[in-house]
């Protein structure tokens, strides 16, 4: 058996070919790949608008920015998640301020978030960063209650999970990332995640405001159109305000200006073009993905070893299926020597050195922590193949089997 992951790219001929007419085309960047992805990427999502840049950090950075996150401003997010998702707001200068997540579910924990809330007066927070982890999604519609009770917007950061979606009240499906109750969202196109351009993301968003505030931020904060120039027409040509009686009304094809500070967070052409390729099999890979956790949940169902598990959930994309263990380190060894490579999702954020010397300390979030010391991420990706995933199981077993005396 060759070796497995727990998450793996899959590159097909018509990848390939998107990415060889790109090369051969006029545009390499800052090309009309950028908007047919964006336009593509917003239908699929079910947003108005989609910003396409660099990576998912980028996507965050720029949601913070656009929001007015800066000293002084407090942001609540989830101690399970990727860094990123928390030092967004660092970047900016502001407050993170974590909460506990769900034990059952693994998300943030509304209950505990209202709780901060509640303990402090209106005002003192601005915002809420959730997290769709693993690929289950948040219920956006009791967090946008919340959020409307006290004066908060929320970043949904969906990046395990384009092709999600939860079930509001009203009994309709509510994809990850579609603006309905989130001012932005943002998704990564990392190798490993269901879209894969390289390296990518993509901020979505139903407000028009926001959406044009980040196509300025993405590059540099450069205007480039003539009804939102500040400079005047005689400045814009070369000319001194009153040399000449006649004040030009029309900018030259060559003028730009840089409004506000903003950043080079631009997605290529190249990524774009591969990132729509592999968008046309999105669903596709969201169903092998869902046929894969079933057959874990059935593999794993009942099993002393397992305290708890991702199980079959209605609207999860699956970017992981999780266990948790008994003796999680002896496990993923054990695993490693079959040449099985899993993986921990996550180190709790606020027990990084870097959120320690802020004041988080270990008890903080004992739910999160709770997690950590037992959980383990197995391989999830479409290509992975029957024969592979029985392996898996089979080796699972085989480490907690009588015979073996883990």
């Amino acid at each position: 058996m060759m070796p497995i992951p727990y998450g793996r790219q899959s590159i097909t001929d018509e990848d390939v070919q998107a990415v060889v007419q790109t090369l051969k085309s006029d545009y390499l960047t800052q090309g009309p790949k950028i908007k047919e992805f964006e336009e593509a990427f917003a239908a699929y999502i079910g947003s108005k608008y989609a910003v396409a840049v660099s990576n998912g950090t980028a996507a965050l950075h720029l949601n913070c920015i656009a929001l007015g996150v800066k000293p002084g401003v407090k942001v609540i997010t989830t101690p399970i998640t990727f860094a990123a998702s928390a030092n967004c707001v660092r970047y900016c200068g502001g407050e993170v301020v974590f909460a506990d997540i769900d034990p059952e579910t693994y998300l943030l924990d509304i209950a505990n978030v209202r709780e901060l809330l509640e303990k402090s007066p209106k005002g003192t927070y601005s915002g809420i960063i959730p997290v769709d982890f693993a690929g289950r999604a948040v219920d956006l519609e009791a967090f946008r209650k919340l959020a409307d009770e006290y004066g908060l917007w929320i970043i949904e950061d969906a990046c395990h999970a384009p092709g999600g979606f939860f079930v509001d009240s009203g009994k309709n499906q509510q994809s990850c990332g579609n603006g309905n109750y989130a001012e932005l969202a943002i998704f990564s196109f990392h190798p490993v995640k269901h879209i894969a351009a390289g390296e990518g993301g993509m901020i979505t968003t139903n407000s028009k405001d926001l959406y044009e505030k980040l196509l300025i931020l993405r590059t540099h904060g450069i205007v480039k159109e003539d009804l939102n120039y500040q400079n005047t027409g005689s400045f814009a040509v070369g000319m001194n305000p009153g040399i000449s009686s006649e004040e030009p009304t029309d900018y030259p094809a060559w003028y730009m200006e840089m409004q506000e500070l903003g950043y080079n967070y631009r997605l290529s052409d190249i990524q774009a073009a591969l990132g729509l390729s592999q968008l046309g099999r999105a669903e596709e890979g969201i169903e092998r993905r869902r046929e894969i956790a079933t057959r874990y949940q059935q593999a794993f169902s009942d099993r002393d070893f397992v305290l708890s598990q991702s199980g079959i959930v209605e609207g999860h994309a699956y970017h992981l299926y999780i266990l948790e263990v008994k003796d999680r380190l002896g496990l993923y060894n054990w695993l490693r020597e079959k040449s099985i490579y899993t993986q921990i999702h996550y180190i709790p954020t606020h027990l990084m050195p870097y959120y320690r010397e802020l004041g988080w300390k270990q008890g903080d979030m004992p739910f999160a922590e709770e997690y950590y010391r037992h959980c383990i991420s197995l391989p999830m990706y479409p290509t992975l193949s029957p024969d592979e995933q029985g392996f898996v199981i089979d080796s699972v077993l085989a480490y907690y089997s009588e015979e073996n005396q883990y």
